[in-house]
């Protein structure tokens, strides 16, 4: 199945979203339509927020920057309540977009390594170190289930320029850039 994408001005995408346990209906096969709904949208992490729920669940598909990574080819993982317990003191600025914001672009400074403790679709316990692109993906994803946007990292000045476009996209002046079935 894949789902729609909730744009920015749906409520869920602020929210601080909720745990789940092993019992949680059908997780695999959220995280499947997760996926598969990602590689319609053509994009590299989706968050269970972006699709209207609220819980601690986000994946991502770095594959697409393999050329440029080698470590990113064929990276494919689900994360299920992930806590970011460490961040590196280096950063780097990257010009990130989002689903949830078809057409804004903007430059946001992320650290360049985090440390992290997560579950996979198994709920098999996690807890490693990610560097570069992947950290850089999994931090933005990550904010998505903090109730936070990347919007929301970028200088005062910057998200003032932005303010029209936002204000279309809360407004639902626009749609997203892909199609649903």
């Amino acid at each position: 199945m894949i789902y729609p994408i909730v744009i920015y001005g749906n409520e869920v995408l602020r929210k601080q979203c909720e745990e789940i346990a092993p019992d949680y209906p059908e997780v695999k096969k959220l995280v499947e339509d997760m996926f598969q709904t990602l590689g319609e949208a053509e994009g590299v992490g989706l968050a269970a927020p972006q699709i209207g729920k609220a819980i601690r669940l986000f994946i991502v598909d770095c594959t697409p920057w393999g050329e440029d990574d080698p470590e990113c080819a064929d990276y494919k993982r689900a994360f299920i309540n992930p806590e970011i317990y460490a961040f590196s003191e280096e950063k780097k600025t990257y010009n990130e977009g989002c689903l949830s914001f078809p057409g804004i672009h903007a430059d946001v400074p992320r650290s360049l390594a985090i440390r992290m403790r997560y579950l996979d679709e198994n709920f098999v316990e996690h807890d490693e170190e990610f560097h570069g692109l992947k950290a850089w993906v999994i931090q933005h994803e990550y904010d998505h289930i903090e109730g936070v946007v990347f919007t929301d990292r970028i200088s005062p000045l910057r998200r003032n320029l932005l303010k029209g476009k936002l204000l279309n996209l809360a407004k639902g002046k626009y749609r997203a850039a892909y199609k649903t079935r």
